[in-house]
């Protein structure tokens, strides 16, 4: 498991994201801009973006990835292994996708992993990151879907969406860390707005941090003492 040994190590550890719906041309081209001037690892964006991104990412070794099934992960098993396989063709190199929450807080677990393996089938060998929106499960359903993703060989566990009832808190960043153990991914996403608090969830676990304000969360890391 990775750790920050100074706040000049967390750009390694973001995905820098832009799920707006009126998110524009211009905006995609100023995050991936961002990003790689201030070294993070990827950018996350709609699979209608994920061609742009990599034109504009070519010369770089910041990543793109792609939601799935976004932001409700309600949509049937088909439209998000064809979402995949679009997203993989256009060039993704990681793909977001949004678990069936209905489904797993129904029990039916065959469903969720099902899903799950096809969306891991689709991506072709590469990063998938399974949100659970954790706000809406108990700690039983959060550790029951990390026991299922793991199964299903995706790669990381992700806290949250950011468009539901909450985001990403330092307690079930551990809880996840606790269920998932040391070497799978654990991936805090949602209303992470400083870098105080982006720091403080790679400490509770957190081997990739999403954010939305990356020129701000820079600002404040020079603030704490990095260039």
């Amino acid at each position: 498991m990775s750790q920050v040994s100074s706040p000049a190590d967390l750009p390694r550890f973001i995905e820098y994201s832009l799920l707006k719906p009126d998110a524009s041309l211009a905006q995609i081209e100023k995050l991936c801009a961002e990003a790689k001037e201030h070294g993070f690892f990827s950018v996350c964006v709609h699979g209608s973006w994920v061609a742009t991104a990599r034109h504009y990412l070519d010369d770089s070794e910041v990543k793109v990835a792609s939601v799935v099934g976004f932001p409700f992960g309600a949509m049937a098993t088909d439209v998000k292994r064809y979402e995949t396989e679009v997203a993989i063709d256009d060039g993704a190199h990681e793909i977001d996708v949004v678990l069936n929450i209905a489904r797993l807080k129904a029990g039916d677990d065959k469903y969720v992993f099902r899903e799950l393996v096809d969306v891991v089938e689709a991506a072709d060998e590469r990063t998938v990151k399974v949100i659970l929106e954790a706000c809406l499960l108990t700690d039983t359903e959060k550790v029951r879907a990390c026991q299922l993703i793991a199964d299903s060989g995706a790669h990381f566990v992700t806290t949250s969406t950011g468009f539901s009832t909450g985001g990403a808190t330092i307690a079930d960043v551990k809880l996840l860390r606790e269920t998932v153990g040391p070497k799978f991914g654990v991936h805090a996403s949602g209303e992470i707005r400083d870098a105080k608090t982006a720091l403080a969830m790679i400490e509770a676990g957190a081997t990739r941090i999403g954010i939305a304000s990356g020129v701000t969360m820079m600002n404040q890391l020079i603030g704490l003492g990095t260039n």
